[in-house]
């Protein structure tokens, strides 16, 4: 196969919020499958908030992106050319090398998926990393049981939204979330949430003092800040915290101060866990087995943003960034 393939590069390291300058569109040439590889037509990307970190020339849990060379992330594509056993033209697959038309991916580490199943796109969202991180933080990590009280921060966001509606089917007796505008706060309504809040409107820790007046079990956390402070406030003994990312912190020039109630973690005995989905792959099976019962049954929904275009997909990012996004942002390619 001839032809252009075209890529987004890294062309250079942010200071604070990125900015399209950070990044460089740019045309190589075709690439072709060796042995054990595969050609794939990238159909869907990812935009995620950790790529964020991996912007900067940090040490962290993955290598930082390259200058000068595209980014990655995940993506379902339609195999085009196959060096490999087991794969074909016209398979999909996932795999994790996103932010360019088309893909050389070593056939381990392409996935097959059943497009008749689900939409493509619920590979990368609700049947995907995604959705095992809901479950995995919200029942593995912070141990929900039934009956407790859960605060979900950015609660209309692709991961936050699943978690709340799976709180409420493994019987959270209530589900509160935060988001950051009225449209969304309607939405985490529309999806079964107890209560929910624009964290725009005042102090977060008076939201979710009105919101949850007995006090909270367990707190996913998306955002850090304010909401953490907030939610150890909140936290009944022997509450629990997920976190499962900071993004009100991936952008600060300078380093956060630490929440100012940090003491009531001793006398409530609580426990904070820092967690990542990679850790939790041993329940994958066991969560799409569920997640697709209820997505059959019509029991959990999920939202996507979608922006078109290789080119627009920066944009994309920093809007996910900015909070632009209802539900999992995606490029179609």
């Amino acid at each position: 196969m001839t032809g252009v393939n075209r890529e987004i590069h890294l062309a250079s390291r942010p200071d604070g919020w990125p900015t399209g300058e950070n990044f460089r569109l740019v045309e190589t040439e075709m690439p072709k499958p060796g042995p054990g590889q595969l050609l794939v037509r990238n159909q869907y990307m990812s935009v995620d908030p950790y790529m964020r970190g991996r912007m900067n020339d940090v040490k962290s849990y993955v290598p930082p992106f390259r200058l000068d060379a595209p980014l990655d992330g995940g993506v379902v594509g339609e195999v085009v050319a196959s060096e490999a056993d087991g794969f074909a033209p016209g398979d999909v697959v996932l795999h994790g090398l996103g932010w360019r038309e088309y893909a050389l991916v070593d056939a381990g580490s392409a996935r097959i998926v059943d497009p008749g199943l689900a939409p493509v796109t619920a590979y990368l969202s609700v049947l995907g990393m995604t959705g095992l991180t809901a479950y995995a933080g919200l029942l593995e990590v912070a141990g929900m049981r039934p009956g407790e009280t859960v605060f979900v921060s950015a609660a209309a966001g692709a991961v936050g939204s699943l978690v709340g509606q799976i709180a409420t089917l493994k019987g959270a007796a209530r589900v509160v979330g935060s988001a950051g505008s009225a449209a969304k706060v309607e939405r985490l309504t529309a999806l079964g949430f107890d209560a929910a809040f624009d964290y725009h409107d005042g102090p977060v820790r008076h939201a979710l003092k009105a919101a949850a007046p007995d006090g909270i079990d367990v707190y996913f956390d998306n955002v850090g800040g304010d909401h953490l402070e907030a939610a150890i406030s909140a936290l009944r003994p022997h509450g629990r915290v997920a976190i499962c990312g900071m993004i009100a912190h991936y952008n600060a020039a300078e380093p956060p101060a630490a929440p100012r109630n940090l003491a009531l973690l001793i006398g409530k005995r609580l426990t904070l866990r820092g967690f990542l989905v990679g850790d939790h792959g041993h329940l994958r099976d066991e969560f799409v087995r569920e997640m697709s019962g209820w997505l059959r049954e019509g029991r959990v929904s999920y939202d996507e943003t979608i922006v078109d275009g290789i080119e627009n997909a920066p944009a994309a990012f920093l809007g996910l960034l900015r909070g632009e996004n209802l539900g999992k942002m995606l490029v179609r390619l």
